[in-house]
């Protein structure tokens, strides 16, 4: 089935089997998206070099992965495009559709669980990202309020963020609340603090009570995650924090989780609020923290300093 004569059809039946293999998970609308994209991606990465993507071998998928890292994309970004093309693959496999998953003999970029790559705040510079929100005019200022205090507050993905609609806020138990879908496609809430759910309010007497997407653009369109990074990154250089053009939206996620377990709360609990599976990537965020807390650099900075003065 090579060659550049079957492609299209062989594309369109891979699109097909894209559509099928989506269906038959339980997954939010925005990793459902994403996995469509990473398909997409390597179906038009094949297309390009004839390459029939159901005779592919994990030589192909290792030319793919190190053209990647070349653009360059981080090794976790490459390693979680790679895992859902594997999940993908082995669908296929299921249904007969191809002989083998190339992914599984593939070479994988190694991912540091001890690590975190997101650029962190701390408490300060998440303060001076908001009050930057708070300084804004225009109609698109309350709105902008309450989506970096739905991120800084609740440590929220940028993902589950977007996807939110006004069907999603409500009452339980005295709390007021947010339901969304997480990450593998799990069902979740989390309650709104007094200050965050008058933010919202705020916000809400400007949108209208109308169904639909809870934060919007100008023409009623649902907002993307591009558009909540802009956000992220323009109101840090107001604020004037440093490295602002390297932040994201997951630094508020980080520094959600640091501040948390800063003001003792038990690990676990944060675990609970982030929608962490394993409690490593939870300790993670923790780590990171302390290794630059704690960095012997300082120390022997300061007794350097103390000689001197000596």
């Amino acid at each position: 089935m090579t060659g550049m004569s079957l492609l299209p059809h062989v594309t369109a039946s891979a699109t097909q089997f894209t559509e099928a293999w989506l269906a038959n998970r339980r997954l939010s609308e925005h990793t459902r998206d994403a996995y469509r994209r990473d398909v997409t991606s390597w179906l038009d990465w094949c297309t390009a070099r004839g390459l029939d993507p159901l005779a592919a071998s994990f030589l192909d998928v290792n030319a793919y992965a190190r053209g990647l890292e070349a653009r360059p994309m981080a090794a976790a970004t490459v390693a979680r495009k790679l895992s859902g093309l594997s999940s993908w693959y082995a669908f296929l496999v299921k249904l007969g559709a191809c002989p083998a998953n190339p992914v599984g003999g593939a070479d994988r970029p190694y991912v540091d669980r001890d690590h975190s790559a997101t650029v962190g705040l701390t408490p300060g510079e998440v303060d001076a990202i908001l009050a930057a929100a708070d300084r804004q005019d225009g109609p698109a200022a309350v709105r902008h309020r309450a989506v970096l205090t739905l991120l800084a507050d609740l440590g929220l993905r940028v993902g589950e963020l977007v996807g939110l609609d006004l069907s999603d806020i409500g009452w339980e138990r005295g709390h007021r609340t947010v339901r969304f879908t997480g990450k593998g496609g799990r069902p979740r809430r989390r309650v709104l603090t007094p200050a965050a759910a008058a933010t919202l309010d705020d916000y809400l007497r400007v949108r209208g009570a109308h169904d639909g997407p809870l934060f919007t653009t100008a023409t009623g369109a649902r907002i993307d995650r591009h558009a909540v990074f802009r956000l992220v990154r323009r109101l840090a250089q107001h604020a004037g924090i440093p490295g602002a053009e390297k932040l994201s939206p997951h630094s508020l996620r980080h520094a959600f989780a640091t501040t948390a377990r800063a003001e003792g709360v038990p690990l676990e609990d944060v675990q609970d609020a982030m929608g962490h599976a394993d409690p490593r990537t939870t300790r993670r965020y923790d780590r990171d923290r302390h290794n630059l807390d704690r960095d012997p650099a300082y120390t022997i900075a300061a007794a350097r300093d103390r000689r001197r003065s000596a």
